[in-house]
């Protein structure tokens, strides 16, 4: 009587191994679409700090006076 053991023995001593290096790498290739996408709170910027300190103030997020502050800070 013959027995099939599929790929043999070798195989399934290391299969598990393949498993998870398939599962990283699927892991990492959806973590970097959702980091080039701007998900996660990552964003691609080259934006400085007085034209975001610009923008703060135009939207109202922030007062003239603080503003000006914050400006002088970032100056110095």
């Amino acid at each position: 009587m013959m027995h099939y053991y599929g790929m043999g023995y070798g195989y399934m001593g290391i299969g598990w191994l393949f498993q998870i290096l398939i599962l990283v790498l699927f892991f990492l290739v959806i973590w970097w679409i959702l980091k080039s996408s701007g998900s996660f709170g990552f964003r691609a910027s080259n934006e400085t700090a007085i034209e975001i300190l610009k923008k703060r103030l135009a939207s109202g997020e922030i007062s003239e006076k603080e503003y000006q502050r914050l400006k002088k800070e970032i100056e110095d």
